[in-house]
């Protein structure tokens, strides 16, 4: 029996939570204080960063309304656009939406499990295994993936909001404050270091569009936008939340510039035991962030080798696409192989990744997929993602303006490769479809 349509609306949900919710949202906050200089602005830089992506899971949703399969980006900009587009969507996806935040995730994985383990292993492999165990689990089949992803997922959430709890009813003095006055920015030094922010922060939100790229797979083509649409909202209030803890709990300034955040509050809070119990959550948070991931991630390889693009062998057939799963992996593992500092990543995906995904959104405002004219409601979530991103992309370009040579590389390889290769190719869609 195929399990090709085995995704409902609570496992499409918990993909985009699993997304959403991982590496980025424990060590986010501590650069951001820096940046900002204010706790309090710091919490309000997650607010607008949650808008933000509430706006993008909105647009997407209609995407995925009007082509209601699997593919993400690639296949809304192949059809809404140009398949030169979209072949540079499914590229960015390749090196950087799913490649890098792997690899990402694996590795701060392995970062917390060895600061709590002594294991005589060699620098990568635990976030090696993480990744082959994952792979393989997706591989052996959708249905065993997915509830096991299911599972982990409550898990997490139960351990992040007995966290949430702990914090609420600690007596402890919440010790949150700006900084020293001359670490605070002002006027447009705090314009550009706000935007800088919000890059990064939309990092850790851009895993609201996780359930498009298995859209294909779902029981209701309608459960696809309303997973988007609940999934970040349970995300959004989350990451207020938790961030909130981090930024107030611990002694003014102990967290600036400082990956561990989490394990600095939960310190603040209730000890090295409980500082314990919360790095066994990001643990598992990194864990199925990962998993989520490797699932997500070959439907998009499988969209591309459907119109030609790649392979016939990384095509979906009757259950889970194994090959595009062996291959991301093997990416993923490569980059655990060979990075340097993880932290020279952030400004690069976070700018990278967002820009992609405006370029996606912008597609919803077209007359061949808006369905309607362009002046009325729905219309409204893709004009104020756009704007809120192509300003926060803007603001980061003028504070490090080097940190666009790599996204521009990485753009420009994607279209010479979509020329090299499009003879070979036939996409399905050659022109902008007809609504």
């Amino acid at each position: 029996m195929s399990d090709r349509r085995a995704f409902g609306l609570w496992t499409l949900t918990f993909l985009v939570i699993a997304n959403m919710v991982g590496a980025g949202v424990f060590t986010t906050s501590g650069y951001t204080l820096a940046s900002v200089g204010s706790p309090g602005w710091v919490v309000i830089a997650w607010l607008v960063g949650g808008l933000i992506a509430l706006m993008g899971a909105l647009s997407y949703g209609q995407l995925s309304r009007v082509m209601p399969e699997s593919g993400g980006e690639y296949l809304f900009l192949s059809q809404a656009l140009h398949p030169a587009a979209g072949f540079v969507g499914g590229w960015i996806s390749l090196l950087a939406g799913f490649t890098g935040a792997i690899a990402y995730a694996a590795i701060t994985l392995e970062k917390y499990v060895m600061h709590s383990v002594d294991l005589p292993f060699f620098n990568g492999a635990v976030a090696i295994v993480t990744v082959g165990i994952c792979g393989l689990l997706h591989g052996l089949g959708t249905r065993l993936g997915a509830g096991l992803q299911n599972v982990v997922v409550l898990l997490k959430l139960a351990l992040l909001g007995l966290f949430l709890f702990l914090a609420a009813s600690s007596d402890i003095d919440w010790q949150g404050a700006p900084l020293a006055i001359d670490q605070q920015p002002e006027g447009w030094d705090f314009a550009l270091a706000f935007g800088n922010s919000l890059i990064w922060i939309a990092f850790c939100y851009l895993g609201f569009n996780a359930a498009v790229y298995v859209a294909s797979e779902a029981k209701n083509a309608g459960d696809v936008p309303r997973s988007l649409l609940l999934g970040t909202v349970i995300v959004v209030v989350l990451y207020v939340l938790l961030n909130s803890v981090f930024v107030y709990a611990p002694l003014p300034g102990a967290i600036a510039n400082q990956a561990e955040v989490a394990a600095i509050a939960a310190e603040a809070i209730g000890g090295k035991s409980l500082s314990q119990l919360v790095s066994a959550t990001i643990v598992i948070a990194l864990f199925t962030s990962v998993m989520s991931m490797i699932m997500a991630a070959p439907r998009v390889y499988a969209k591309m080798a459907d119109d030609g693009f790649l392979h016939h062998s990384f095509r979906a057939q009757e259950s889970a696409p194994q090959t595009a799963i062996a291959l991301q992996s093997v990416l993923a593992i490569g980059m655990i192989l060979f990075y340097s500092h993880l932290k020279d990543l952030l400004d690069y995906l976070g700018l990278t990744l967002s820009l992609c995904a405006a370029l996606t959104v912008a597609c919803a405002l077209l007359p061949a997929v808006r369905q309607g004219p362009l002046l009325r409601l729905a219309s409204l979530p893709p004009v104020l993602y756009l704007l809120g991103t192509l300003v926060s992309a803007l603001l980061m370009a003028i504070n490090k303006p080097w940190a666009l040579l790599p996204v521009a590389i990485t753009f420009g390889l994607g279209g010479a490769v979509f020329l090299a290769i499009r003879g070979r190719a036939q996409p399905v869609i050659e022109q902008p479809f007809e609504s």
